[in-house]
């Protein structure tokens, strides 16, 4: 006889429930990266609408103006005719005075800002010479996506074609081509960057033409040892067997079985591109000003750290710091998905 179940009420999900539910699909999707890496790139297409300030020019009177948060710093200085640089901290000229207070007389001591407080229009502040912070925040995340689509592009496709050479023919190309890799990952990055904007010039071309140097190897290993395993598969042996030619087999049968190691690779390596390009700029040898780019600016504000003007290096550097963390952790997720041995089933 069948049980009775109309009297059974089925009670709503808890917020724990409902927590432990997000929970789950946060850990499953990496939904906190992809929505970072989806405001750098929206910032990086449409920087010129989404800028308030144009990134390249700022007014001198305004520099170095805190966030819209800070309030200001004031102190108690006394009123002089006239100082010396050595008392610029403990005085105030008569006239500055006079502008707060047109009853002061000289010796008296008076409250001034020391350093302004902040203001709406600049939402971050500005810099050393009165460029808005967030302006070259935005537009330097298009140099990030410019460096890093260009490098992927011309690195990876020279790196996948001699992994493609080197695991097919094997013998004296494969050793040839695997030790030419090992040079090129014993040079410096640096090093060579440094010569080559010393010789030729600071430009932005000259460090995508560094970078693709430095990143060309890491495909080329990748695709190697894919394709050791791949040319001995059955449908590659039937694509020899009906007569295809060399670089159809390559492109046509074997590349296509390479495509989910190359998406994880180029995944973690757009984060190295990213911090190479910040590191090289910090050091001079990056992308030449006054366009904004996030090593640079963090290069302008490190002498400004001791000073307090802590603005101008913190926010680029943020902007770095999660835009590669957000790039490692969507490339982790990434390799445990489209690799079947990494892939755990719930």
């Amino acid at each position: 006889m069948a049980a009775d179940l109309s009297g059974i009420v089925i009670a709503p999900p808890t917020r724990r429930a409902k927590a432990a539910g997000v929970y789950r699909k946060i850990k499953r999707w990496p939904v906190i990266p992809m929505f970072l890496l989806g405001l750098v790139v929206f910032a990086g297409l449409f920087a010129p609408l989404i800028a308030p300030h144009d990134p390249e020019s700022g007014e001198l009177r305004e520099r170095n103006i805190p966030p819209a948060w800070s309030n200001g710093e004031r102190a108690v200085k006394t009123v002089v005719e006239r100082m010396t640089i050595n008392e610029r901290t403990t005085s105030v000229t008569l006239s500055d005075a006079q502008k707060i207070d047109p009853n002061i007389q000289l010796g008296d001591r008076i409250e001034v800002f020391v350093r302004p407080a902040g203001s709406t229009k600049f939402l971050l502040g500005t810099d050393h010479l009165g460029r808005d912070v967030l302006s070259r925040v935005i537009y330097g995340a298009r140099i990030s996506i410019l460096v890093s689509v260009v490098t992927l592009a011309v690195g990876g496709t020279i790196g996948v074609t001699m992994g493609l050479m080197a695991g097919w023919y094997g013998g004296f190309v494969d050793e040839f081509l695997m030790r030419l890799v090992d040079i090129k990952l014993a040079i410096p990055l640096i090093l060579i960057a440094l010569v080559l904007v010393i010789t030729l010039g600071q430009s932005l071309w000259i460090i995508v033409t560094v970078l693709c140097l430095f990143i060309w190897p890491r495909f080329a290993r990748q695709v190697r040892g894919e394709v050791l395993q791949l040319k001995h598969m059955d449908y590659v042996s039937l694509a020899k067997v009906s007569g295809a030619s060399t670089p159809r087999i390559l492109f046509i049968h074997i590349f296509p079985g390479t495509i989910n190691t190359l998406i994880v690779v180029a995944t973690l390596q757009v984060g190295i591109v990213i911090l190479l390009e910040s590191t090289l700029s910090f050091l001079g040898a990056g992308v030449p000003p006054p366009t904004p780019a996030w090593g640079s600016m963090v290069a302008d504000g490190r002498d400004k750290l001791a000073g307090g003007v802590w603005w101008i290096s913190t926010f680029p550097g943020i902007a770095i710091m999660l835009t590669v963390m957000s790039l490692n952790l969507f490339g982790d997720w990434l390799r445990d998905t489209l690799d079947p041995r990494l892939r755990q089933l719930e």
